[in-house]
């Protein structure tokens, strides 16, 4: 195997028993680490994780600070420091299965026409979920794949990877970060740490760098053997916590297709819509309601601001 990946860890005040256990998954993985590169990307941590975490044990690894807060610049920081063909983002929550690396590299090169790729995200749950939660946890970038399957589409979602361990070629992150270095909207998408005073906790832009393969005539891609294991921790399952995500996963995804070209559609305010609406609220637990109010808080505010706002319209 030629090629060469690096692996981006960014984090922001880490759960130190979180990390450790993301760190031991790398430190474990089937691929010699002559074939990858370790960058740990300390976004502004009350303290230097670099005096606290040990990467001694990988050859090719380096701690990196940034100061500026968010996953963005974190992201965009790692890209500017990486050297391999393929770059993987490993959030600080996130445990490999022992071959990802492996299948990463394999699916580099057995399929060329491919500039983003993901698989499967599985959960590890700190304690029990409440069931009302279960409709929802696709909010917490949990997803199966059942067979492999890639398109060279914009707006495919089947296709497209997110969130924990999504791979791409280090050609459309270079694109990626040109564009959005020119582009206001995109670079704020991301969230931006618990200590933000964000009043919507902005998200999606793992999407938009995904959609970058496709404005270079490439591809995106999930792929059953890529796995990976979330830990999700208790006050993650809370109504406020999911009220706030599922808000600000609402807002930006809207906010990121608009900046697309796919403008959202007019909402319906037909009385068959407003006593449709009345018979699912009905019928939810009473958990769901909340949550289900989230989603239009977030559309409602998406709108707005693609109608309102003067930086959004002159980058569209």
């Amino acid at each position: 195997m030629s090629q060469f990946l690096s692996v981006i860890i960014c984090t922001h005040n880490p759960r130190p028993n979180y990390l450790q256990k993301v760190l031991n998954a790398l430190r474990s993985q089937t691929l010699s680490t002559d074939n990858w590169e370790l960058l740990l990307v300390d976004n502004a941590s009350d303290k230097l994780l670099a005096s606290e975490i040990d990467l001694s044990w990988h050859p090719q690894s380096r701690h990196i600070r940034e100061e500026e807060l968010g996953l963005t610049p974190a992201r965009l920081r790692g890209m500017a420091e990486a050297t391999g063909e393929t770059l993987v983002f490993v959030d600080d929550d996130n445990v490999l299965a022992p071959d990802y690396l492996e299948v990463t590299l394999q699916i580099s090169q057995n399929h060329p026409s491919i500039g983003a790729w993901g698989g499967q995200t599985l959960p590890e749950f700190e304690v029990s979920p409440p069931e009302w939660t279960k409709p929802f946890w696709g909010y917490l970038a949990l997803r199966e794949v059942d067979r492999d399957q890639w398109s060279n589409l914009l707006h495919q979602l089947e296709t497209t990877p997110y969130g924990a361990g999504l791979c791409v070629r280090k050609t459309v992150t270079d694109q990626y970060a040109a564009d959005v270095q020119n582009h206001p909207v995109r670079s704020k998408l991301g969230r931006r740490g618990a200590s933000s005073t964000d009043e919507i906790p902005l998200s999606c832009e793992d999407i938009d760098l995904a959609y970058t393969a496709c404005d270079l005539g490439l591809g995106t891609g999930l792929f059953t053997a890529l796995k990976l294991t979330h830990l999700i921790p208790a006050n993650r399952l809370t109504q406020e916590y999911f009220s706030r995500l599922i808000k600000g996963t609402t807002y930006s995804r809207i906010v990121l297709e608009a900046m697309r070209n796919k403008l959202p559609s007019p909402p319906d305010r037909s009385l068959k819509a407003k006593v449709s609406e009345l018979y699912c609220l009905w019928k939810m637990h009473p958990e769901q309601r909340p949550l289900h109010k989230a989603v239009q808080q977030g559309a409602t505010l998406a709108i707005e601001k693609i109608l309102n706002s003067k930086e959004f319209a002159s980058n569209l």
